[in-house]
């Protein structure tokens, strides 16, 4: 059996966990493995190279992937070739590098790709990569862990600054469209705000949180921890830049500032933002996030060889299964207005923007 691994979309800590897991898993049950280079545009390119046990050895820990990747690299729309449908060119690819099938680490849109490339007749399993743990079907992402270490110790390392000069600060986040990298990590950051896209924030909410620490003795700081798509109530989404060469052309950012010219006028505290941007993606992933893509890999080994083609590994309930790509392509997993970590925070006191 000849199995091709990619890694797809954004960079993500704990790729290349995966990557070495699955290697060696299927290499130990008599595979042939070949990395594919930038995501599906090696499969585009034909930019393959074999993979072997000492090619993944100490990789578990390092950051980033050994295989790069490429975030606008769809072979259903070749921005470089004039928008073309190259697909039946990476199905033959496929076929001349006899490959069996393709395990696809990624995100939303990776899964997608994914989906109908196997359609289409190339085998494909999906493995969830995204720090912004919004993917279907699955209660986790590996990246995601990584990601909220990160806010959680950034707001820790501003939260002494802003006691010293009495300040607000606003850290801006990653996340997209949801809010779980924001939630979780300002509730570990112990932040005073947080505002995420599932729940527009109303503008008077926080100022009368800011103003209300204001008057605290010895401190008079607030800590807003806000999501790169949080809109006020009313209000539309920060849009950063548009690349329109990507399957995905927004950029979100800058509400974080957008919320400090609203709230610094009307307060006594400077206000200060701090955009966390890439940070989150960098660097060594988590011991949590390590053990979990060697999970997903060694379970997408398993789907190879047992030949069950067209499914995603997945997280629930603590166990590792499979969902079909179908029900994964085109979907996203949100932030319940209810959730239980929504309702902690509120009953801890921290301010969601809504009351």
């Amino acid at each position: 059996m000849h199995i091709g691994i990619l890694t797809g979309g954004g960079d993500c800590p704990g790729l290349n966990a995966v990557i070495r897991a699955a290697t060696r898993a299927l290499i130990g049950a008599g595979a042939r493995v070949t990395g594919i280079e930038q995501g599906f545009l090696g499969l585009m390119r034909r930019r393959l190279r074999p993979l072997t046990e000492h090619s993944v050895d100490g990789i578990l820990d390092l950051g980033g992937t050994i295989l790069g990747t490429h975030n606008r690299a769809d072979p259903f729309h070749d921005f470089a070739r004039g928008g073309a449908d190259v697909s039946a060119e990476v199905l033959a690819v496929a076929r001349e590098a006899r490959l069996d099938a393709v395990v696809a680490i990624g995100g939303d849109g990776t899964m997608s790709i994914a989906h109908r490339l196997h359609t289409m007749g190339l085998p494909m399993i999906g493995v969830p990569k995204t720090i912004d743990n919004d993917l279907a079907l699955t209660e986790r992402t590996f990246g995601f862990d990584s990601a909220v270490a990160v806010v959680a110790e950034a707001i820790g390392r501003l939260r002494t600054t802003a006691r010293s000069h009495g300040r607000v600060m606003i850290v801006e986040t990653m996340g997209r469209y949801a809010g779980w990298i924001a939630l979780e990590g300002g509730l570990a950051g112990g932040a005073d705000v947080i505002l995420i896209p599932e729940l527009p924030f109303e503008p008077a909410a926080v100022l009368a949180r800011c103003r209300g620490r204001e008057g605290l003795e010895g401190d008079g700081s607030t800590i807003v921890c806000i999501a790169e798509g949080a809109v006020p109530v009313g209000g539309q989404l920060t849009v950063a830049h548009t690349l329109a060469d990507s399957p995905d052309p927004l950029r979100l950012g800058g509400v974080g500032e957008h919320l400090r010219a609203m709230l610094e006028p009307h307060l006594q505290s400077e206000v200060r933002t701090t955009l966390l941007g890439h940070v989150q993606r960098g660097g060594t992933p988590t011991a949590f996030d390590r053990v979990l893509a060697t999970r997903f890999g060694h379970a997408a080994a398993q789907l190879a060889m047992q030949g069950r083609y067209g499914e995603m590994v997945a997280l629930q309930a603590d166990q590792c299964v499979s969902v079909p790509l179908a029900d994964v392509a085109g979907r996203n997993r949100l932030v319940p207005p209810d959730h239980e970590l929504v309702l902690a925070a509120r009953h801890i006191g921290v301010c969601l923007g809504n009351g």
